[in-house]
């Protein structure tokens, strides 16, 4: 239970909030969604497939003898937009309020939800989803092709599958975030404890109402 104790002739406020535990810190929980939406994203750029054609079909934009490299951007083209909700998402999580961050929530956990599927569907059909790039290659739909997977796709599927998790745990942290706005700030009439550890947070208040925090 949160709350402000008066010590004193009404000289001293010291909060009586609690610690917020590591894995509710704000900072901490943004800063892995935004890095697991990145990696989700990093795998986009990276070969998912490898095509090996005919040599009857190749064309000059596929002779070479390692076959041709499909990104992940091709091969799963939601994976890429996904991935930046899901970042943008995660950064606007760190100034929302109660009911945004539930709005937030279901937001990037439909996205990691459909980031999962969509790599999914590559691991179990590679040939279906190279059609695009061999089309655009060779001017044809391969048929006798052998199409290797890397092991990107299966990347993208487990960061996907933590991003959702991740995204699931903003509402039981959030109950543990203070607001932040001069107008909640009002409505408490509480200042800050000196004796109680500044996060970046605090420090960029401080620098907003001209305090220099060093």
């Amino acid at each position: 239970m949160s709350g402000a104790a008066t010590s004193g002739a009404g000289s001293t406020v010291r909060s009586t909030s609690p610690a917020v535990p590591r894995w509710a810190r704000k900072s901490t929980l943004v800063l892995v969604i935004a890095a697991l939406a990145l990696a989700v994203f990093g795998t986009t750029t990276q070969t998912w497939l490898t095509v090996h054609l005919d040599p009857s079909q190749l064309g000059q934009g596929v002779s070479s003898q390692d076959g041709l490299q499909v990104q992940g951007s091709k091969a799963a083209t939601t994976v890429t937009a996904l991935a930046l909700v899901a970042l943008a998402g995660g950064l606007a999580a760190s100034i929302a309020g109660r009911i945004a961050r539930w709005v937030i929530t279901a937001i990037i956990v439909l996205a990691a939800a459909g980031i999962v599927a969509a790599a999914a569907t590559v691991l179990a059909d590679p040939l279906a989803a190279a059609q695009g790039s061999i089309a655009a290659a060779t001017g044809i739909s391969g048929s006798n092709v052998q199409v290797g997977v890397t092991a990107f796709p299966v990347l993208a599927v487990v960061a996907g599958a933590l991003l959702g998790l991740s995204a699931l745990v903003l509402v039981p942290a959030g109950r543990h975030w203070k607001s932040r706005t001069k107008y909640d700030a009002a409505a408490t009439g509480s200042v800050p404890d000196p004796d109680r550890p500044t996060d970046e947070i605090d420090s960029w208040d401080r620098l907003s109402r001209g305090d220099d925090p060093t």
